[in-house]
């Protein structure tokens, strides 16, 4: 079951994030920082449960995009994190799906992420830059720098991704076992 994260999540929401990433402070840093950080909207949160028990989670935090016609509101998403024992069911898949329908719902023309095109390109995202869209950085691989038109889109907007006030993205970091983290999208699904 796919549901919005409530306060008494945080803790089992950290676990998943320490356990998936094999990092307890990296990732888990990451989420508590974006959940109170100052943005156009409040981050967007779910959590996975199987039997009551939290086994996924993903965020969708504020950011913009530098269009020629003007500033729009977007979103990210970052990060998916699945516990290692609950990989490769579908629960990362599902997280997606639901994360990028909610925004969808609130008329986000765009979703953003830093991940793998392998991963990510079949469940609902494609390249940025080949659809007009520079990266924040010229650290992240052009390859993985993606993204997710939602029906509100326009072909207007191209432009420069920029993350929130949040703060910068983390230096990218390769995980063993499937874990990928780069720049500040994290996911192990």
């Amino acid at each position: 079951m796919i549901r919005k994260e409530t306060a008494g999540d945080h803790r089992d929401v950290r676990e998943v994030h320490t356990r998936a990433f094999g990092d307890g402070e990296r990732v888990p840093g990451l989420v508590e920082a974006l959940r109170v950080a100052e943005a156009a909207s409040a981050p967007m949160s779910y959590v996975a449960t199987v039997d009551g028990r939290v086994v996924g989670h993903v965020l969708l935090s504020a950011a913009r995009l530098d269009a020629p016609r003007r500033i729009v509101d977007v979103l990210t998403l970052s990060p998916l994190g699945v516990i290692p024992e609950f990989q490769r069911q579908g629960i990362g898949t599902q997280l997606i799906a639901h994360a990028l329908a909610a925004a969808d719902r609130q008329d986000v023309p765009l979703v953003f992420l830093e991940g793998s095109p392998h991963y990510y390109g079949t469940r609902g995202f494609e390249r940025a830059d080949a659809v007009g869209f520079r990266s924040p950085s010229l650290r992240i691989p052009e390859a993985a720098f993606q993204v997710a038109r939602l029906s509100a889109h326009e072909p207007w907007m191209t432009g420069t991704f920029v993350y929130s006030d949040a703060g910068p993205p983390p230096t990218p970091s390769p995980r063993p076992s499937g874990r990928h983290t780069k720049g500040r999208n994290t996911y192990a699904a």
